[in-house]
Order: C-alpha cells, then sequence, then structure tokens
C-alpha cells in the first residue's frame, strides 16, 4: 500500500516491462494517491468532498493565518500516503500545529481537511460495479493504522446500518467517484454517511487490502463472492494500458553481460 505500490510507480514499471497487472493504470492510481488531486477531480465531476486546503513546510512559520477561519475539527493527513499513516484529527487550535509537524513527517505536503460527524462507510467497487459495502465502527478513537491492523479493535456492519435509499446513494456516489479517477479492476471508495444524511467522498483505494481483517474481502463474501473467486476476477482483469504493436506484451530479453559467478555460489553452499 502507500507509495511505490498504489502511487502508480510499480505500475509504471510494469508497463515498460511488458508485463499485465491487476488494479489501475499508471495515471489513476497516482491521481488517487494524491488526495487533492483526487478532490479536484471530484469536485469536477459534482462529488460531495469535504472542504479542504493543503499546506507545505513553508507554512509552518505562521499556520493560524494559513488556517484562517477554516474552524475545526478537522483532519491532517499527509496527501500521498496510505493506511490513514499520519493522520490526526484536531479537535482545538492546540491541536493543529502538532498534528502539521506530525503530517510533514511522512509527506512534503500536508491536506488539512474539514472533520464530517457520521458514520464511516468503505464502498467496494469491483469492474466498475459497486458490490456493496461496509460500515466501520472503530471501539476507541478513529480508524486509524492500529486499529485497522489490529485483530477486534474494530467492528464491521455489513451491509452499513443505512436506510435502502440511502445505501443505494452511497453504492452510486462511490461507483461515481471511482469512474472520475478512471480506475479499474478492484478499488474501495471511503465515505463518510453525515449525522444530516449527506454523503461525502474522502478517498479512493486502488491498491485495497486482501488479509483476513480486510474490507473488501468482507463485503465480497457477503455479496456471495468467495476469497478464491475474488482474487481469480482480480487476475482476469490483468492487463495493460499501454498499447504495444501487433499485441506484444512480453518482456524483452537482454543477455547479461558480465562475470557469471552462479557456478562459485553454488561450490560456495
Amino acid at each position: 500500500h502507500g507509495r511505490w505500490g498504489e502511487d502508480g510507480c510499480i505500475q509504471g514499471l510494469l508497463e515498460a516491462l511488458g508485463i499485465p497487472y491487476t488494479g489501475s493504470d499508471v495515471l489513476a492510481s497516482a491521481l488517487a494517491m494524491h488526495k487533492g488531486k483526487a478532490k479536484e477531480l471530484f469536485r469536477l465531476h459534482n462529488l460531495p468532498t469535504p472542504a479542504y486546503y493543503s499546506l507545505t513546510g513553508a507554512d509552518v512559520a505562521d499556520l493560524t493565518a494559513v488556517h484562517g477561519d477554516f474552524g475545526f475539527p478537522c483532519v491532517v493527513k499527509p496527501i500521498r500516503e496510505g493506511s490513514s499513516v499520519g493522520v490526526t484529527i484536531c479537535h482545538a487550535v492546540e491541536d493543529f500545529a502538532p498534528a502539521v509537524e506530525r503530517a510533514l513527517c511522512f509527506d512534503d505536503e500536508i491536506l488539512v481537511e474539514r472533520f464530517i460527524t457520521g458514520r464511516e462507510v468503505s464502498v467496494a467497487v469491483l469492474d466498475d460495479r459497486a458490490i456493496g459495502a461496509v460500515e466501520i465502527a472503530p471501539r476507541d478513537g478513529f480508524y486509524d493504522y492500529a486499529n485497522k491492523y489490529t485483530r477486534g479493535a474494530t467492528e464491521y456492519f455489513v451491509p452499513p446500518r443505512l436506510s435502502p435509499e440511502r445505501y443505494r446513494g452511497v453504492l452510486a456516489q462511490a461507483q461515481r467517484a471511482h469512474v472520475a479517477l478512471g480506475c479499474r479492476g478492484a478499488t474501495r471508495v471511503d465515505m463518510i454517511v453525515s449525522d444530516s444524511g449527506n454523503e461525502f467522498i474522502l478517498e479512493v483505494n486502488t491498491v485495497p487490502g486482501l488479509t483476513p481483517t480486510s474490507l473488501l474481502p468482507k463485503i465480497a463474501d457477503v455479496a456471495g463472492i468467495s476469497f478464491g473467486e475474488l482474487c481469480e476476477m482480480m487476475l482476469a482483469g490483468a492487463t495493460l494500458a499501454t498499447r504495444r504493436g501487433n499485441g506484444e506484451r512480453r518482456v524483452i530479453q537482454r543477455n547479461f553481460v558480465g562475470d557469471d559467478r552462479r557456478d562459485s555460489v553454488v561450490e560456495h553452499h
């Protein structure tokens, strides 16, 4: 997850090598990882997302002026990270500077986002179709790194505790967010359903987790898709975004130039 694996870097390497891969292509991966750019596209497609602004280390000298009347509570997070790394919820002005300093340890640009009170819901999208959603209810605090990866730290409700009408709206908005970023394969769209019933898109995860505590397998299971079937469906979508002449997708093999030390390694063992 996060940088290198989810931001288009590995996808670009695989494109260059001609190796088909699962999930979103280079551009969609990079856009989804950069929370600021993703939000710009959400707004362009009339998708609701919490108010926000970004800042860098150059703004630290006068945070009060930069933050202005944006208010509290707010969420401070690195603009290009995953797994809730470096995320802090600031409830008062005294929380803000330490949160900014912490987030800047992970990225040179950070996102400050309006905190929305409500239910946290994550929607699974598979091949451009929303297959279901899960409500996330941490037993303590918010859904941070520890609550994500500690078994028993969070309660999950599949489907979410929403009215049928609201649930359909959540699925529709998530599918639109997936398409707006140009994603493909399996994604997980994180949302907040506010206490007033409004949906807000937080972000799109292009490499959703596949561990026993991960959300995508939980949602797929309730949708009637076993873990094995889920993996097979993802693998079946492996492809390349870059067109090649005559359908050529093979990795170009080049002869190794240098001393062959394999025999000496075998003798050593």
